[in-house]
């Protein structure tokens, strides 16, 4: 379907158009059979998943040699890339800026809305519609849920377009935060997430990386989750009913210890207590859903414990010790897979895999 019959079925208005299931939207955000703008996990199939972690395996190579670094680096020499992140974030950050220098882009960024123009008046649309003037690429987080993806609607309306990447939009989506996820458990697993019981620890409720990732299990047959969380922080309803659409066993319970034996990963969160409307998660006794360095000695020698970071008190410093701790490896691994996304995004990921 062409895209302009598309954006009429689906809606023009962006109201209209937000409110449409994203199964009919994810088109939209496509060009010639490829992601464009990358706003959802569930734009990701496994054979894409392959796909991107084959390139991110092979820029980890070519890029060791000063001679593939330099090669790489020249790829998209051409672009420029705007990171427009307007919320606090230090690795997710530092990861896509340093994932465009690996492929050469030249960045600007913009970190706080009292250095734009945004203090004189101007609409955040207006703002972001002024990044395409002068960049190829813009990668967004934004603490208001849905506003990455209404840029992206946004720009694919006006005569100048450029791809829009979600960093982090609220509490709804992290889906590059899910492509290295997955990616570490490919590089960790033997045979990675397929066929392996995957446990989700810590608020689930107001997780977006926990619900990112919850979303791309779909493709990995075999898979079961089990959602660790206080009552007043389980996950929520949509993701539940997602996981129950596509046939993905889970069950939910409040006693960690009791299921530490049988995962095969163990993916811990903080508590997300700056959504806390009156302090309610200062009340909550957190610690039956710490993992603590005696818990090394419960779960299999080949679990591996995994966290989006930042941590508080969830890991214990002591745990890092072990090889089975990923979650530095798991950060390192955002660096290469957003790399190969942007590469997938400029089409330049088959000129890297044959490199």
């Amino acid at each position: 379907m062409k895209r302009t019959a598309l954006m009429t079925e689906v809606g023009r208005n962006w109201d209209e158009f937000h409110s449409t299931d994203v199964s009919r939207k994810l088109p939209f955000f496509s060009r010639e059979g490829r992601l464009y703008d990358c706003l959802f996990s569930q734009q990701f199939d496994r054979a894409l998943l392959n796909h991107l972690f084959a390139v991110a395996d092979r820029l980890r190579s070519v890029t060791q040699a000063k001679a593939g670094a330099d090669a790489v680096a020249r790829l998209l020499a051409h672009k420029r890339a705007m990171l427009y992140f307007v919320q606090p974030s230090t690795r997710t950050f530092l990861s896509f800026l340093n994932a465009c220098h690996i492929l050469g882009l030249k960045t600007s960024e913009i970190r706080d809305t009292s250095t734009s123009s945004e203090m004189k008046g101007e609409s955040p649309e207006d703002t972001v519609r002024t990044f395409s003037s002068y960049v190829d690429l813009i990668i967004m987080r934004h603490p208001t849920p849905g506003f990455v993806e209404k840029t992206a609607w946004f720009m694919n309306r006006v005569k100048r377009p450029v791809p829009v990447i979600n960093g982090g939009s609220g509490k709804d989506q992290h889906p590059t935060q899910a492509l290295l996820d997955v990616y570490t458990l490919h590089r960790s697993l033997p045979g990675g997430p397929e066929g392996k019981t995957l446990v989700m620890v810590g608020d689930l409720k107001r997780g977006r990386t926990v619900r990112s990732l919850s979303y791309l299990m779909k493709n990995y047959p075999g898979v079961k989750l089990v959602f660790v969380s206080p009552p007043q922080l389980r996950m929520e309803a949509d993701i539940l009913d997602f996981l129950k659409r596509h046939g993905i066993p889970y069950r939910e319970t409040d006693d960690f210890a009791s299921v530490m034996p049988e995962a095969d990963a163990i993916y811990m969160t903080r508590i997300q207590d700056e959504h806390d409307v009156a302090g309610e998660s200062k009340s909550l006794d957190l610690s039956r859903f710490h993992f603590r360095a005696e818990h090394l000695k419960v779960i299999k020698p080949t679990t591996i414990i995994m966290h989006p970071l930042p941590r508080r008190h969830e890991i214990a410093p002591a745990v890092d010790e072990d090889e089975r701790a990923v979650f530095w490896r798991q950060e390192r691994n955002g660096m290469w897979a957003r790399a190969a996304l942007i590469s997938y995004i400029f089409g330049v990921d088959d000129q890297i895999r044959m490199a």
